[in-house]
């Protein structure tokens, strides 16, 4: 199973909405298992959204905080409170900014199995989860920033 290349800066297929899943099967399964791949083989992440790794469809991996998620089609059903964050991304490695985002969120998605799944994070898993799914609409989260920090 190969390591995908991740995209940098400026590439334009970050800012490009990524597509629907229609059907959940044995492609998009070694889809996500490639990106989950890319995921452990690259320092400092903790979840990765397809167009990150050149592919426009609406998938996301997260191996973060005791979660290993697969998620298909994930959207955000209700959002409560706000958090001040520190942000990072793959995509632009060694920036990090401020932002503000909600501290409870929660997700649906389909699972690798097409199955339908409800996820509630709160703090850094809501922080986690709006970064990644923003992506998926081609939103990077320096769009975000309300101040760039040195870390």
């Amino acid at each position: 199973m190969a390591k995908r290349r991740i995209r940098y800066g400026n590439d334009p297929i970050l800012r490009r909405r990524c597509e629907e899943v229609k059907v959940v099967d044995d492609k998009i399964r070694n889809l996500l298992a490639e990106m989950l791949r890319t995921l452990h083989k690259t320092d400092n992440g903790a979840a990765i959204a397809a167009n990150q790794v050149g592919i426009l469809k609406r998938l996301v991996v997260i191996d973060y905080l005791g979660y290993c998620l697969k998620l298909v089609n994930p959207r955000i059903l209700e959002s409560i409170g706000f958090q001040e964050c520190i942000e990072g991304c793959l995509s632009f490695p060694n920036r990090f900014v401020k932002t503000i985002r909600p501290y409870e969120v929660t997700i649906s998605a389909l699972n690798e199995f097409g199955e339908e799944i409800v996820i509630t994070g709160k703090g850094e898993m809501a922080k986690c989860f709006c970064h990644e799914l923003e992506h998926l609409d081609g939103k990077i989260f320096l769009d975000k920033a309300i101040a760039e920090i040195d870390i």
